[in-house]
């Protein structure tokens, strides 16, 4: 998985709301049937927050919520757009419907 696609996968799961490492991580293993590694989410974290996409809010604990920016919301519109278009293409050139 790439670095992009990590940080993708993070922003699809606070699109739900605030969550916490390992409530994003749950989300995206329900997503695409698989965890990130610690290095990947708290990786594509890191680097989310260091482009103002995410957030962190106020945790109890070792619990450190973040949640999406309004940036965050824009880019990850844009880019599943992007995304989607390039699937259809991809579907057709296969011959096959897209959903």
């Amino acid at each position: 998985m790439q670095a992009n696609d990590a940080q993708t996968l993070v922003l699809c799961a606070l699109a739900d709301g605030p969550q916490h490492g390992y409530a994003i991580n749950a989300a995206i293993e329900e997503l695409t049937g698989e965890r990130l590694g610690p290095g990947s989410l708290y990786g594509a974290l890191a680097r989310l927050e260091s482009k103002r996409l995410v957030e962190p809010l106020d945790g109890q604990g070792r619990q450190r919520p973040v949640q999406l920016t309004a940036l965050g919301r824009e880019v990850l519109e844009r880019e599943l757009r992007a995304m989607a278009r390039v699937a259809d293409a991809g579907l057709r050139r296969l011959g096959v419907n897209p959903a």
